[in-house]
């Protein structure tokens, strides 16, 4: 099959997105300690949220219990919302080495 203009532009394309990243990881500093600073950004990403979303749903049962159980929804709440914001920083710096 002759290569046609579509294809030689494809071939291009991957290319360019093929030196951008091998240029991308030959610049990075990205070391051991990034990697531990990253994987300690993302633990306390979903664990703050998690820990405030529990002390204030105990503090709610303690001021008006009921039937619904605060600590559990408002913990589960910190838990979406800790692992939302993980997401969205480990997104972002994935968008740096791209």
């Amino acid at each position: 099959m002759p290569d046609t203009s579509e294809d030689k532009k494809f071939s291009k394309t991957i290319e360019t997105k093929q030196a951008r990243k091998l240029a991308a990881r030959k610049n990075a500093d990205h070391t051991v300690w990034f990697g531990l600073g990253m994987f300690g950004l993302v633990g306390w990403s979903v664990a703050i949220p998690t820990l405030i979303g529990t002390f204030v749903g105990l503090w709610l049962d303690k001021t008006w219990p009921g039937r619904p159980s605060w600590t559990l929804t408002l913990l589960l709440t910190g838990v979406v919302v800790g692992c939302w914001n993980a997401w969205y920083w480990i997104k972002k710096e994935s968008r740096k080495k791209d």
